[in-house]
């Protein structure tokens, strides 16, 4: 598993600063060094598999692994990314989460509890035909932190 920030797919900045604020571009679930698409459990360390309820049988863990490997991956990019640029987790003012099916959310909020465990953010959710590069990405999720200037 990568533990570098979100990687951008071609040519534009991960973040970016502008005042007090922190933009991230959307984040999917790969590696683009590695070009390497989350698809499941198997591509997440196996600690942060266990917390999100890998079961060990095939077909629970196929059916639910994808969405909540791929929500743990980019959040857990979204929160290197802030922590790079200065901040933390909490200093996330709103989301916009990029559904490629609705019915996802509820497995997305599960795993988004564990990133933020007090007081969430302000909130967009969208349900969108596709993302790039492949079908096999079921979440982007972009980010605003509010980081003021020392």
């Amino acid at each position: 598993m990568s533990t570098t920030i979100a990687q951008p797919l071609a040519r534009y900045a991960a973040w970016r600063r502008a005042g007090d604020f922190i933009f991230l571009s959307g984040v999917i679930a790969v590696d683009p060094t590695a070009k390497r698409i989350v698809r499941g459990y198997d591509d997440i360390p196996a600690d942060a598999a266990q917390r999100l309820g890998q079961t060990g049988e095939f077909s629970t863990d196929i059916k639910e692994g994808p969405i909540l490997a791929q929500s743990w991956w980019v959040l857990e990019h979204i929160r290197l990314t802030v922590e790079a640029a200065g901040g933390q987790m909490s200093d996330i003012v709103k989301l916009v989460q990029y559904f490629k099916h609705l019915d996802h959310f509820p497995h997305y909020s599960r795993v988004r509890k564990l990133f933020f465990p007090d007081q969430p953010p302000v909130s967009t959710v969208v349900e969108v035909s596709g993302m790039l590069p492949s079908s096999d990405i079921l979440i982007e999720v972009e980010a605003t932190a509010y980081l003021p200037q020392s």
